[in-house]
């Protein structure tokens, strides 16, 4: 694994100077409902107000503002379910670039829409990773476009991590930050973050059961890749990489795994008692305390909500309002 580069903190801060201009610097919010509910303050970091949605935008324009006019021109590819592909849409758009997106036939027609709403080129093909692989190969031989991974990729990393950044300056003192975990980006970039601080804040990750390669890695310390995660969270649906494995090992106090039930019930709170929109994917964090009420208890916390993409011709309340 020597061979395998690993962000910094110093990387993670030189990121955010390079990407602040272009990013929102999203806000902070609590719900003092949610504080009473689960006897914690609970300190949200809202991604799903980021760019495009998630927090996805801010390692997408972290590692297209790093390419090479002449990289730029042959544009970039990569293979995504939605969040990362509407993102590095954005950010190629931004430098005047073209994206090759190829995406799950399955993916959500909400994130199929946004990516061809940024003037991507979308190649759709089945829900396997191989095939996934085989169609961006196609694409990286035909047109020369630069291949930038949804995670395991140094800059990307590094451009997720600067989410921890600021949550770590606009609320001091606290005692854990929590992020959901699916591929590893955004848990690697806060960890090492969070980290780099030296302000003894505690890193732990909730990840679903059905998709739970990250935990049973984390635990056994061996990583374990999930081939055929099943989860509601579709933007977890994702195994980690050596990279972001040794990440976590090095950085990472705790993960826990959480029920589908736990999932759906958080997200139902942080829609009713925020009035905010996020996916099932960000509602992990919350449901890691909703599980564990004893081991967060008291403790001043910061949860990043990962995204607010939601398809709402699925929610039961739209299709029975059709009926």
């Amino acid at each position: 694994m020597t061979d395998i580069k690993l962000p910094q903190f110093s990387d993670i801060r030189e990121a955010h100077i390079r990407i602040k201009q272009f990013i929102h610097r999203t806000p902070v919010l609590s719900s003092g409902q949610l504080d009473k509910i689960f006897g914690a303050r609970l300190l949200f970091k809202c991604e799903n107000f980021q760019k495009t949605g998630a927090f996805k935008f801010r390692g997408a324009i972290n590692a297209v503002m790093q390419l090479s006019d002449n990289e730029i021109s042959r544009g970039v590819v990569t293979h995504s379910s939605g969040n990362h592909a509407a993102a590095l849409a954005l950010a190629a758009s931004m430098r005047g670039a073209k994206a090759y997106i190829v995406m799950p036939e399955n993916s959500p027609d909400v994130k199929k829409a946004a990516v061809k709403g940024y003037g991507a080129e979308i190649t759709y093909c089945t829900p396997t990773l191989i095939a996934r692989e085989e169609a961006a190969d196609k694409i990286i031989n035909e047109k020369g476009a630069t291949f930038i991974h949804a995670y395991d990729n140094f800059n990307v990393i590094c451009g997720q991590g600067t989410a921890a950044l600021e949550i770590i300056d606009d609320q001091p003192g606290l005692d854990i930050i929590i992020t959901p975990v699916g591929g590893g980006g955004l848990l690697g970039g806060t960890a090492i973050a969070v980290k780099g601080s030296k302000m003894g804040i505690e890193v732990i990750a909730g990840e679903p059961k059905g998709a739970d390669d990250a935990f049973r890695s984390f635990h056994s310390g061996e990583y374990i890749p999930v081939h055929t995660p099943n989860t509601i969270a579709d933007g977890l649906l994702t195994t980690m990489t050596m990279r972001t494995f040794t990440i976590m090992r090095k950085n990472v106090d705790d993960l826990v795994s959480v029920n589908e039930e736990s999932i759906i019930e958080s997200m139902r709170l942080i829609w009713e008692r925020m009035k905010i929109i996020v996916e099932p994917s960000a509602a992990v964090p919350l449901a890691a305390i909703m599980e564990n009420p004893g081991r967060f208890a008291g403790k001043r916390i910061g949860l990043i909500l990962s995204g607010g993409n939601v398809d709402l011709s699925k929610l039961l309340f739209y299709s029975e309002k059709l009926k």
